[in-house]
């Protein structure tokens, strides 16, 4: 579920946890906006992103977010990461206009792709990490290149899981460990 927009999402969970017959999508989604309004403020990072971002950044290598959530949640989950988050080019939110699908529709890369400096940039030409199984389709619909586009729906979620976990180990050995390593940045962008 994770990706894709709320009320997609909300559908899939009342069906899927048998509760359409006591709440509907709408009314889950009241509930747990106020679960959402004490936890989102907390959220961390995920592991190794914030040295990946900044190793980027320093590099002058463009970076954004393309991320389901729409504004007020994006707000709520990134106030006490906003210096981390100003290093972006620029965000692409599930409310944007130009946001018709959620994912696994590759409309929020296509939208995203387009902002770059300079834009649109090839889809050939972007590398997007992903935390979630509808992401990862979503690249591989916008003909983005994924760290995980060779591996079917059930492994992806085995290798996020896995990522979550151990992100900062495997990041750094995606790029050969971080530093003035600018190479083995660009080298992974085009493999």
């Amino acid at each position: 579920m994770m990706g894709k927009k709320a009320i997609e999402a909300a559908h899939v969970f009342v069906e899927e946890t048998g509760l359409n017959d006591f709440l509907t999508a709408e009314d889950f989604l009241i509930e747990r906006e106020d679960m959402l309004q004490s936890l989102f403020p907390t959220s961390e990072l995920m592991p190794g992103a914030s040295c990946l971002i900044k190793h980027l950044h320093t590099n002058g290598i463009p970076i954004c977010v393309a991320t389901g959530s729409h504004r007020r949640h994006f707000e709520l989950k990134t106030q006490r990461h906003r210096d981390l988050f100003s290093l972006m080019h620029h965000v692409v939110l599930g409310d944007d206009a130009e946001v018709k699908r959620g994912k696994p529709s590759p409309d929020i890369f296509l939208a995203a792709a387009k902002r770059f400096e300079g834009g649109p940039i090839d889809p050939q030409n972007i590398l997007v990490f992903e935390d979630a199984p509808a992401g990862v389709c979503a690249a591989k619909s916008a003909g983005i290149k994924s760290k995980y586009e060779e591996l079917d729906e059930a492994s992806i979620v085995d290798h996020i899981q896995w990522y979550q976990i151990n992100g900062d180990l495997e990041l750094r050995q995606y790029f050969g460990g971080f530093g003035n390593r600018e190479e083995r940045v660009m080298d992974a962008l085009e493999s």
